[in-house]
């Protein structure tokens, strides 16, 4: 069996998708914690692991390391029901997680770390307003493809999902107003059901 090891922090949504899944797929692993705020990705230690400096990180094995959340979310489900074998749906995986990394993150994930890990301090105060009209934008799509269907790839969840959640259900902490988004409602309840969920910040790992 193939030890796993996250170097992350536990309030982060890239890191916490790679939590959610292992938490369906019930598989152990230990846990790192990564302060960024400290510079802790920035040492040298840290850059032998990734030297794009940037969490989360994988580490398998002994000696193996892989970054970038999403491509960690494929190497994990691979094998799985949570990444399709048909090509088209693997496709539409692979659409919606660059859609989540292109036209979501940059919105609603930076909106969220200006006011929750930075405080919304005045000289951001401009950025932080002109995240929101993207990050309605991707909510506005989101909601659009979960009235066609209960996941983001028909009826059964995959890794679309995962990664599109992690931020989503965090989105008020970036000033997002979810109460209209009842699709996007809806399917954070139909998340959470699933066997094995974990809530951020939250789990059964060890240190």
């Amino acid at each position: 069996m193939t030890n796993y090891k996250i170097y992350g922090d536990p309030q982060s949504g890239n890191c916490y998708k790679i939590q959610l899944l292992l938490g369906f797929l019930h598989t152990d692993y230990q846990w790192a914690s990564i302060d960024i705020l400290a510079g802790e990705t920035e040492t040298d230690d840290f850059k032998a692991k990734n030297p794009n400096a940037k969490i989360p990180v994988l580490q398998i094995g002994e000696m193996q390391y892989l970054w970038e959340s999403n491509a960690i979310l494929h190497y994990l489900a691979e094998g799985s029901p949570f990444l399709p074998t048909d090509q088209y749906a693997h496709a539409q995986v692979l659409q919606w997680q660059f859609f989540e990394q292109y036209s979501h993150e940059p919105y609603i994930a930076t909106a969220r770390f200006i006011q929750l890990y930075l405080g919304l301090p005045e000289e951001r105060q401009a950025e932080y307003q002109g995240k929101q009209a993207g990050g309605y934008k991707a909510l506005d799509v989101m909601e659009q493809q979960l009235a066609q269907s209960r996941y983001f790839i028909g009826e059964q969840p995959t890794i679309a999902d995962i990664s599109l959640y992690a931020y989503t259900h965090v989105a008020d902490e970036g000033g997002f107003d979810l109460t209209p988004y009842t699709q996007i409602q809806r399917w954070f309840a139909d998340i959470e059901a699933l066997p094995g969920y974990v809530p951020m910040g939250k789990s059964s790992l060890t240190e």
